[in-house]
């Protein structure tokens, strides 16, 4: 449905019936009572056998009732700062609310859709897998046709993204490449030397524009965040990624390293840079470099930048510049930092990053893999990393048997975190650098960020089939953090759990082991699988959806908070995608996932 017809009036005309229990209430608090009386009638109606419905209807219908019962308790109205109650009172006796948006009213267009079992239902698999009233053979024969019909679908999409492995794309690279070195006074050698690419890491605008072309609002915005030392740098390696037009294939690339203006901007507005630390990093850091929200597992912080900035990177309060000189924290406090972890026997497991500490030479990664690995109860050992992303060089065989040293079966793992964010990123470099470690037996995980640049129909899933294809396996799908300055990458969480179950679901077991995860401010991932960990309070004017999330530690103890998260209004959301060509229908059940 195009967007502009989600009005009051509209609403008002599409369900009377709703709206007459409302209005015939005396008050405000008569008005909260027959909706939940309402909200009873219709969850007996759909469970006690009335009318024939499936049960995928049955569950809409249950959902929309357990959604609309909670944002009409009082409690849910004073943790969000707003009162739907009150707004449907005002609506149903034509009170003026300008404040209102059609985001807003789309939202409860489709809750009062699914209180009645009604709205759309897009899932491919329930538009394919219709019922078989054969048996046997014969049925198990009609069936094999509804997914062969199936997968061909979830390929149509997924043959529209672009691939990084792809025959033309290596060639565009490689073409890229020469240009870039030629630029740079530089030979083939040198750019397969991973110093030397750090040495040639791109930090200001001139340079960056004699190896690739700019739009406009990036050029504006590249310069306005240099003109304020706001941290930037891409490797030579990356940017050859980046392909020769605008607006095409390379935009979730272009995205990850060119901050758009409302980032610059947003993130100039603030005075305090620890305003900027999301997930509360200084209050859940007991020591100098440690970071602890677990029982068994504890991040150490040995390097302080990377070799390439990420727009969006969660520590972008704490980093100054691209390989800042004095991003290293020094071995005295790093041996200070690994007798802590020596002194907590509890910890099993240590994630080292940082920043990126494969930005640090061998003999200092060495040194604080070996220390680590000689505490007697840690049992393994992850390395955060990009480089295997911005730059693959990095891993020779003398980096590979380093990290391989301390990996022994039985007694102690060590494994490689990277961060692939797209299929066009997936390059034979980093399949080379990804296959090195595995031949040493060295697993290698991906952590997703799912952002508006990998959010359209299967284009996630393409990656996780990608990821597997190249030696990487699925781990966890962040959703982008709620910081108001990355509002451009940030992707409703409806959305997101929409794709785990309509998209992410129908590849193979070992193509979809990842978990969909929302970090909570000081505590950790909430599982955005599980209901139970979160309550949506409200919708705001705005049409955002407000939720409460609640701790991993609700199952162990009776003393934990919750938070408070302010999502991205779906309607805005859907109005992007139809701005880059996508059919707003395709996503229409991404309403029902709450």
């Amino acid at each position: 449905m195009e967007p502009s017809i989600f009005t009051a009036k509209y609403l008002l005309k599409t369900n009377p019936y709703f709206f007459a229990v409302v209005r015939e209430a005396q008050d405000l608090e008569g008005a909260r009572g027959r909706l939940l009386q309402l909200a009873d009638r219709l969850e007996a109606r759909s469970g006690g056998g009335e009318i024939e419905q499936d049960a995928g209807i049955q569950t809409r219908i249950r959902d929309c009732v357990a959604v609309l019962r909670s944002m009409l308790k009082p409690d849910s109205e004073a943790a969000a700062g707003f009162s739907v109650a009150e707004a449907l009172w005002d609506i149903a006796r034509h009170q003026p609310r300008p404040e209102l948006t059609p985001a807003f009213y789309a939202e409860f267009f489709y809750l009062c859709k699914g209180l009645e079992g009604q709205g759309p239902r897009r899932a491919l698999d329930s538009i394919h897998l219709t019922p078989v009233k054969a048996s046997g053979r014969p049925a198990a024969r009609i069936r094999s046709r509804q997914l062969d019909d199936l997968w061909s679908e979830v390929d149509r999409y997924m043959e529209s993204y672009p691939l990084g492995l792809a025959e033309q794309a290596v060639a565009r690279r490689q073409a890229r490449r020469e240009r870039i070195i030629k630029e740079l006074g530089a030979d083939l050698d040198a750019w397969h030397d991973w110093r030397w690419q750090i040495r040639h890491i791109v930090r200001e605008l001139e340079t960056l524009e004699k190896l690739v072309k700019l739009s406009d609002s990036e050029r504006e915005a590249v310069a306005l965040a240099r003109k304020h030392k706001l941290p930037f740098g891409i490797t030579p390696y990356y940017l050859s990624l980046m392909d020769d037009e605008l607006g095409g294939r390379d935009a979730s690339i272009r995205a990850q390293v060119l901050p758009p203006m409302n980032y610059v901007q947003g993130v100039l507005a603030v005075k305090d840079p620890s305003c900027l630390d999301f997930m509360g990093e200084e209050d859940t850091s007991p020591f100098d470099l440690i970071t602890r929200r677990y029982p068994a597992i504890c991040i150490l912080k040995p390097y302080n930048t990377c070799p390439q900035i990420c727009v969006y990177c969660q520590r972008n309060w704490e980093i100054d510049e691209v390989m800042a000189p004095g991003a290293f924290a020094g071995m005295e406090k790093i041996k200070e930092a690994i007798d802590w972890i020596h002194d907590h026997p509890a910890i099993h497991e240590v994630l080292i990053t940082g920043g990126d500490p494969l930005a640090m030479g061998n003999e200092t990664l060495a040194e604080i893999i070996e220390r680590v690995a000689a505490i007697p109860t840690v049992e393994r050992i992850r390395l955060g990393t990009r480089t295997l992303v911005t730059m693959p060089m990095r891993f020779t065989e003398g980096l590979a048997g380093l990290i391989a040293r301390h990996h022994r079966p039985g007694r102690r793992e060590v494994a490689v975190m990277t961060h692939v964010q797209h299929p066009y990123e997936i390059t034979p470099e980093m399949v080379e650098a990804v296959n090195r470690l595995r031949q040493l037996g060295i697993p290698v995980y991906n952590q997703l960020v799912y952002t508006f640049f990998i959010s359209r129909r299967f284009e996630a899933a393409c990656l996780r089939r990608q990821l597997r294809l190249s030696g990487i396996d699925p781990y966890y799908t962040f959703n982008t953090k709620g910081k108001d300055e990355t509002i451009g990458y940030r992707v409703p969480i409806a959305r997101l759990i929409q794709e785990q179950e309509e998209e992410a679901r129908l590849l193979p077991g070992l193509g979809r082991t990842d978990e969909a995860v929302f970090n909570v401010p000081r505590q950790g991932k909430s599982y955005l699988r599980a209901r139970e960990y979160r309550n949506l309070l409200a919708i705001k004017p705005n049409g955002a959806r407000v939720y409460e999330f609640l701790s991993w530690e609700k199952k162990v103890s009776q003393h934990t908070s919750s938070y408070i998260n302010e999502d991205v209004p779906i309607l805005d959301y859907l109005k992007r995608l139809k701005n880059i060509g996508e059919s707003i229908s395709d996503y229409e059940s991404i309403w029902y996932y709450y």
